[in-house]
């Protein structure tokens, strides 16, 4: 069973671009790993909130979409606010199946 993240490029960067992004229902995150650059991307909060509380999401190589292109990738780090809970930012590192990669398995 793979699980699909849809997400977004996003250009705007920094602390307020993060808060507006927020209140407008998004979360920021970050895609990076296997010799390529870092991109900047934003994902649908309701979405990433249903499959956050899978348990397979925090174990399994999932599926993310970005622009029309699809990459394996692992969730790496998030970031969860401390009264309510909500998701404040995710990392995502891209995964290459010819290379060895060390994780912590919850």
């Amino acid at each position: 069973m793979k699980i699909t993240v849809t997400a977004e490029k996003r250009d705007a960067k920094g602390t307020g671009a993060s808060r507006r992004l927020r209140r407008n229902g998004k979360v920021p995150g970050i895609l990076y790993g296997n010799h390529k650059d870092a991109v900047s991307i934003v994902l649908d909060s309701k979405t990433l909130h249903l499959q956050f509380h899978k348990e397979a999401f925090h174990a399994s190589i999932l599926e993310l979409s970005t622009d029309g292109t699809t990459e394996s990738v692992l969730l790496r780090d998030y970031q969860l606010e401390p009264v309510k809970g909500t998701i404040l930012h995710v990392d995502f590192q891209r995964v290459n199946q010819n290379e060895k990669i060390h994780v912590n398995v919850p």
